[in-house]
């Protein structure tokens, strides 16, 4: 609730044109490294569990509500909308299978997941993995992606702020085991989160006067939705994979829904 007070009043004309988002991601990712440096001990493994159990509750609902919010106008411009929507997301998933894009996500996280065991384990760390194992870990989440669409079309920055909790945590014990160096993966995923915000900031004029800007929200809410199921371990879904359905779903709107 505090969270939400204090972003309320940036989410206005200005807001249109700040990643907010992105700003609050940095900050997070900045407060877990200087935390993981103060606290003595890691959080308890109870607390951890606690933690995770509200960012998934928090997932569900966020991904409930943007998906909701797009679904407007009426009872049968609703169900078009969600019928799309649904067809974007399977030839989505076709797209990223064929781009192996989750196997692609999957490679790179498994690599920085060894190293990070390694140096666990007692290998001395190069000064420039805590910035390659934070840049891969900040940047390959399908949040980041889906999280600066959102607050570009919508000035929304609280998928962006589910993301920079995690990252907090992530930056919280990276930074035991490879130092400052850590923080500085925070700077390319701030590149590659504005891009993504400013391309869906550049495009919303056009996807409001043709009416997307539902569509998307409701893809983007179904993504977000299944973002929680990993988090609760119920389902392993390629999230990766239906990324392209971002780019699919203004192209299939914008033909079958006017």
């Amino acid at each position: 609730m505090l969270c939400g007070l204090c972003i309320r009043p940036l989410r206005g004309k200005l807001a249109r044109d700040v990643p907010v988002g992105t700003f609050l991601n940095v900050a997070m990712i900045l407060a877990g490294g200087v935390g993981g440096k103060l606290m003595r001990r890691p959080p308890s493994p109870s607390t951890q569990v606690r933690l995770k159990a509200l960012l998934g509750l928090f997932t569900v609902l966020l991904g409930l509500h943007v998906a909701v919010s797009g679904l407007r106008g009426g009872f049968g411009r609703a169900l078009a909308c969600l019928g799309v929507a649904i067809l974007a997301l399977m030839v989505g998933r076709i797209v990223g299978r064929l781009l192996r894009l989750q196997h692609r996500l999957n490679a790179i996280g498994h690599a920085a997941g060894h190293r990070l065991e390694s140096v666990n384990q007692g290998a001395i760390p190069r000064p420039d993995d805590g910035f390659k194992v934070a840049v891969i870990l900040f940047c390959a989440a399908p949040l980041s992606v889906i999280g600066a669409v959102q607050d570009g079309l919508n000035s929304n920055p609280f998928p962006l702020l589910l993301k920079a909790v995690m990252d907090g945590l992530v930056a919280l014990s990276l930074i035991r085991s490879f130092g400052w160096s850590t923080l500085l993966g925070a700077v390319p995923m701030a590149a590659w989160q504005v891009c993504w915000f400013t391309t869906a900031a550049w495009c919303r004029p056009w996807f409001e006067t043709h009416g997307l800007v539902d569509l998307l929200n409701v893809v983007c809410g179904l993504l977000i939705f299944c973002v929680s199921l990993l988090l609760f371990a119920i389902r392993r879904v390629a999230v990766g994979d239906y990324l392209p359905s971002l780019l699919i779903a203004p192209l299939l709107g914008w033909w079958l829904l006017r």
